[in-house]
Parts: C-alpha cells; structure tokens; sequence
C-alpha cells in the first residue's frame, strides 16, 4: 500500500490483522510501519482503539467533535439522597459555625476577666 493516498478506508478486519500482527510478532509502531506501509501515529491510535474497545472499536464512529450535550440523568431515588445530604450538611455547617462563635465569644470574655 503506498504512502500519500489521502482519506484511506481502512477495514475493521484489517486494523485487527495489524495489531494481532504487532503484538504476535512483537514488533514496535517503527517496524509495523515499515512492514506495512502505514504511519505508525495510525498504528498507535488503532492500537489505542483496540485495547479499550477490542474489535468492536473499529465499527464504531468517531469522527466530529464529542458531544457536550446534557450530563446524564441520576436516578429519582439517588438525586433525592444527595440532595438530603446536601440538605444535612448545610445544616451542620450552621451549626459549627455557630459553635466556632460562642467558643470565640467565650474565649474572648475569659481573656478580659484575667486583665
């Protein structure tokens, strides 16, 4: 396959037949694109793709920009729990702060009876 040929398609069952080869025969991304005739940066991201996914990852589109749609949904049951949390540890936030005042308050009235 010759180098330069713009917008490639590569197939999924070739992609997996690269890295099965690399891996089998032990070879680096330098000597793969070598053997092959394909940029070892091509390599590296197939590679990549097939560790995390495994071979379904070459079907898989990826093109475009990621979505930075709408985070996922929690659960009723789960965003009711965290929001009591939220609820119980506000309140005893108050209630330390309010503590940390009256100590102060105290301490300071203890330091002007010794004078």
């Amino acid at each position: 396959m010759p180098r330069g040929i713009p917008n490639k398609g590569y197939t999924a069952e070739f992609k997996q037949e690269v890295i099965e080869t690399m891996q089998r025969e032990h070879l680096n991304y330098v000597e793969t694109d070598k053997r092959i005739q394909i940029r070892h940066k091509r390599v590296q991201d197939w590679e990549r793709i097939f560790l995390t996914y495994g071979t379904e990852g070459f079907c898989m589109e990826r093109r475009g920009r990621g979505g930075k749609g709408q985070p996922a949904k929690l659960p009723e049951n789960v965003e009711e729990d965290l929001l009591a949390e939220v609820q119980r540890l506000r309140a005893e936030n108050a209630y330390l702060k309010n503590l940390q005042a009256l100590v102060l308050k105290d301490e300071r009235r203890q330091h002007k009876k010794r004078w």
